[in-house]
């Protein structure tokens, strides 16, 4: 097969050149295409569409009271922008984190999305927040798809032949909510989470009122973490409803992490608990008005901060 690249900087030829080569791969900051075949996991596509070049997939801002983000919108931004840490907390400590500077710079939130990694930071804390993503394709055709729903598997998505994710949508909390993500790392920079999770907690009269999980690094797909919720909904936020919580999410079956080259299922399911305890201490301190930095993950222990 002879290998072909194609750079459009319209979004209707890029659809176009999809729909007529099915084979061929959307590219954009191409960070996890160039480590999978650095590390044999994946070859390099015999087709490639860069996408980098156009500008109908670059914005980003608050739109209507939601953060509304094309898909080439860069880690970097959403882990500086005040609107986002102000607002989606959680996503711009996931946002912060990921990989090194460098990647944060040239990957964007349509590849990490579209990566299905049950790691990828960012997937959780959109969960939470209830984002939406839209999937284009040539001749207008267009469907709206929640977040939740999107990885069918690592590597895998819902997403047909053809179809580009243009577009993320992300409602905003409700009044008196706080939001962190945090994940269980080894080393500061170019890791992946062992386990990590997301919150957004509501507190309103002094117990939660709404909280919701997404859990990452536990399942194939990031997973919402329901009997954990439960566990918090209507008492009082504390360390002793934190770690109740926490237990529900260890012990529930959406949780089942697996024994690999960096850490066993066991361990896993242990640092689970604590991670999803801690993940809700800061989202609940930050509905409550204490200004905790960005990124949760090196602020709660001790690194930053």
């Amino acid at each position: 097969m002879t290998a072909t690249f194609a750079a459009p900087t319209d979004l209707e030829e890029a659809l176009a050149l999809l729909a007529q080569d099915q084979a061929a791969r959307p590219v954009a900051g191409g960070t996890d295409l160039v480590v999978a075949a650095r590390q044999g996991r994946r070859p390099l596509p015999d087709s490639i569409v860069a996408i980098d070049r156009i500008a109908e997939l670059g914005g980003h801002g608050v739109v209507d009271g939601a953060l509304v983000l094309g898909a080439l919108t860069p880690h970097d931004w959403l882990a500086t922008s005040d609107e986002v840490r102000a607002g989606w907390t959680a996503l711009a400590d996931a946002a912060a984190i990921v990989g090194s500077p460098a990647t944060r710079g040239t990957g964007t939130i349509g590849g990490n999305l579209m990566n299905a990694s049950p790691a990828a930071e960012t997937t959780a804390p959109l969960v939470v927040f209830g984002a939406e993503v839209t999937l284009r394709a040539a001749g207008g055709g267009s469907r709206t798809v929640p977040v939740g729903e999107l990885a069918t598997g690592p590597g895998r998505t819902i997403a047909a032949a053809g179809e580009l994710l243009a577009e993320v949508r992300v409602p905003a909390a409700a009044a008196g909510s706080g939001s962190a993500y945090i994940r269980l790392e080894y080393r500061r920079a170019m890791e992946i989470a062992i386990v990590g999770a997301a919150a957004l907690v509501t507190i309103a009269n002094g117990v939660v009122g709404d909280v919701r999980i997404a859990l990452t690094a536990v399942a194939p797909t990031v997973v919402r973490a329901p009997e954990a919720e439960v566990a918090l909904r209507g008492r009082a936020p504390s360390a002793e409803t934190f770690a109740a919580a926490g237990s529900a999410a260890a012990s529930a079956g959406a949780a089942s992490p697996i024994d690999d080259v960096r850490a066993s299922a066991e361990y896993r399911r242990a640092m689970l608990q604590v991670v999803v305890a801690r993940v809700l201490a800061v989202a609940a301190a930050r509905a409550g008005g204490e200004s905790i930095p960005v990124p949760a993950s090196r602020w709660i222990d001790g690194r930053e901060g």
